[in-house]
Order: structure tokens, then C-alpha cells, then sequence
């Protein structure tokens, strides 16, 4: 089936105790996801074993890709292969458009903490 919405901003969903992903569509190939998140909230370093596309849509943040990180802010891009290491940190309110693929599992995501520790 296929999807389209002329706006992302509907979808935003910003959580206190954690980065909100929400799923905007799935298969077994894919998974696309807004990821929202509140300034401090990231997603630790992992290396999972599926291709990241991220957009960034509001805010700003630092990724990092392997051995590197990359401020972010709206409309700067990124891909990330397989197996490499990667976590994005929210400096501001940031909203990213992830493409992932494949979907990863449960047990390659790391438990996301509440709040980045000072």
C-alpha cells in the first residue's frame, strides 16, 4: 500500500523521558521513522547491522558516524552503513527523518537513556 502525506509536522510527538521514534511506515525492507527528540535525549552508540539514512528536519544535534561526529541542523543529511558505529545526541528539539533498512531488531538496539548524563 502505498502512502503519502503532504506534511511531516502532524506526525511530530515529542516524550519527556525518551527520543520518540514514530513509525511513519514499515516493511520488511524498510522502516522509516520521525525521530523526535527533546534537547539532551539520544540514542547511544550501536552498531547495528541495517543502513541508515537520516534528514534532518528541525533542530540541531551531533551524530556520530564511526570514529567522527557531524553537527546537525535542518536539511543536512547523512548515510550510515551497516555495522558501523552510530548514536545522535539533541542539542536543541530535533526532529530527523530516519530511513532504515533492513528494519533492526530488538536485540540491536541498545536501552535508550532518559537524559544525556553531564
Amino acid at each position: 500500500m502505498s502512502l503519502f502525506s503532504s506534511s511531516y509536522k502532524p506526525q511530530v510527538c515529542f516524550r519527556p523521558d525518551r527520543f520518540n521514534p514514530v513509525v511513519l511506515a514499515e516493511t520488511k525492507n524498510l522502516k522509516v521513522i520521525l525521530a523526535c527528540f527533546e534537547a539532551g535525549q539520544a540514542i547511544p552508540v550501536h552498531a547495528p547491522n541495517s543502513d541508515l539514512t537520516a534528514t534532518v528536519l528541525e533542530g540541531m544535534g551531533i551524530l556520530t558516524a564511526g570514529s567522527e561526529e557531524h553537527h546537525l541542523v535542518p536539511s543536512a543529511w547523512a548515510f550510515v552503513p551497516a555495522g558501523e558505529p552510530r548514536g545522535i545526541r539533541a542539542e536543541t528539539r530535533l526532529v530527523c527523518l530516519f530511513a532504515v533498512s533492513p528494519p533492526p531488531t530488538a536485540a540491536e538496539h541498545p536501552t535508550v537513556p532518559t537524559r544525556r548524563q553531564p
